[in-house]
């Protein structure tokens, strides 16, 4: 399996490092993503990479975008990564990139919780409600909510906090009739996603979407989608309220880092061998237990 920290395309015009996504120009009008084996915790990224996520991730989102394509349209264009690039570059975005539309992002991410959990939990702990939305008495942590609530965050910059936001913020934000279209398909997402992953024996706590404009002003669906670094996957066989259960995403990594005396700011510091292992290995399972198949490396 081919790990990848950075990838150095030369043979397109880069457009920057995410977190873990490399950005790439194909024309005026397209953009290749790749998909790392970068780690961010706490919004810091991680030194070391996690062989394999990058593939899990991009594998991941494929799968949604092909189950909730009758939703919303998406940004894939189906177009082969391997055509765009050079022949000692293919090794580079095998598995793990994406020929995509190049869109306009709206910069409110699409925030959906079924269960109360993370950062809605200690908002409510404190004030009775998740980002102004008030919420009966008595919920217990990671309780399933009495429905799905939409709470939308604003875009921060790279290695800053994205902020919780009130719904009426984002109406202000980008329009009251594009919001209200954001949160009712962000809704519908979930819910169809949630359904099917049930079935798999996993529950999705919560979630984030991101959308895009194309040039005719048509929303899209784009970034990732579904996967175990935007979403918290729960396996149903040991979920429990009243804790924080299990997940399938970097639990590992941030479990080993609460233990540290660190500020959560860069530089990170070194992860061991064990994390490592144990996180790529929950990267893995979660794929083949929401898909029914191994990775393809």
């Amino acid at each position: 399996m081919n790990s990848l920290y950075q990838s150095s395309i030369k043979s397109l015009p880069l457009l920057g490092h995410g977190k873990v996504r490399d950005n790439y120009a194909v024309g005026d009008d397209k953009i290749l993503i790749v998909t790392t084996d970068r780690l961010s915790a706490f919004d810091v990224v991680m030194n070391e990479p996690i062989p394999g996520k990058g593939m899990v991730l991009n594998q991941m989102s494929d799968f949604w975008f092909e189950k909730l394509g009758h939703i919303v349209p998406n940004h894939l264009t189906g177009v082969a990564p391997e055509s765009v690039v050079a022949a000692d570059e293919v090794e580079q975005v095998k598995g793990r990139a994406v020929v995509a539309k190049r869109l306009k992002p709206i910069m409110v991410e699409a925030v959906v919780r079924g269960y109360i959990i993370g950062s809605g939990w200690k908002d409510y702990q404190a004030t009775g409600s998740i980002c102004g939305i008030e919420l009966p008495a008595g919920l217990r942590q990671a309780e399933k909510l009495p429905e799905p609530l939409f709470t939308p965050a604003a875009k921060a910059e790279l290695g800053e906090h994205d902020e919780n936001i009130s719904f009426a913020d984002m109406e202000s934000r980008i329009g009251a009739e594009l919001a209200a279209k954001m949160r009712d398909i962000s809704i519908k997402l979930y819910t169809a996603a949630a359904d099917y992953a049930a079935t798999r024996g996993i529950i999705i706590a919560d979630t984030k979407f991101e959308f895009g404009l194309d040039e005719n002003g048509v929303m899209h669906l784009m970034d990732e989608v579904l996967t175990a670094d935007s979403s918290r996957f729960w396996p149903a066989d040991s979920y429990a309220p009243d804790m924080s259960p299990p997940s399938f995403d970097k639990q590992f990594v941030r479990d080993y880092l609460e233990t540290l005396d660190w500020g959560k700011t860069a530089p990170a510091p070194a992860l061991p061998a064990d994390v490592i292992d144990k996180t790529q290995a929950k990267y893995f399972e979660a794929i083949e237990r929401l898909t029914g198949q191994k990775l393809k490396a």
